[in-house]
């Protein structure tokens, strides 16, 4: 078994890596947005991953940001993992599981600091850092 500061390494790593990648892939199909993140939650951003979208919302009402993970086609359950942190933070607010339809919702208040945000779905990730700053 890993220690969790192993663990928190190899999660950054895979991270990095992710934002690496992230721009470089083809386009793909997107899953709409499903409104999971609750009332006065708007889409902000979204990225494109293999199997579906990551979406980052933001209620003006009370500051927070929103990051959900919708796979494009339901099916049996499989990795998934919403992630979310501002600027300021070193670590990420995260729902990883074996989830058969979204990952998160993962909230955050981060109004004014830039925030870093993405999702996997199986072994695919996909990770935006200082966006929707503000």
């Amino acid at each position: 078994m890993h220690s969790p500061l192993i663990r928190r390494l190899s999660f950054g790593v895979a991270l990095a890596a992710a934002s690496v990648f992230a721009n470089t892939s083809p386009a793909l199909a997107s899953a709409p947005y499903n409104g999971v993140c609750g009332d006065g939650y708007n889409v902000v951003n979204s990225a494109a991953i293999p199997g579906g979208t990551v979406y980052l919302t933001y209620n003006n009402d009370n500051g927070e940001n929103c990051v959900v993970v919708i796979r494009e086609d339901v099916g049996a359950e499989m990795p998934m993992d919403a992630v979310l942190k501002a600027g300021s933070q070193a670590e990420w607010e995260r729902d990883p599981g074996e989830w058969t339809t979204y990952a998160g919702p993962v909230y955050l208040e981060a109004a004014g600091e830039c925030v870093d945000w993405g999702g996997t779905i199986g072994d695919e990730w996909v990770v935006r850092n200082g966006t929707n700053c503000g």
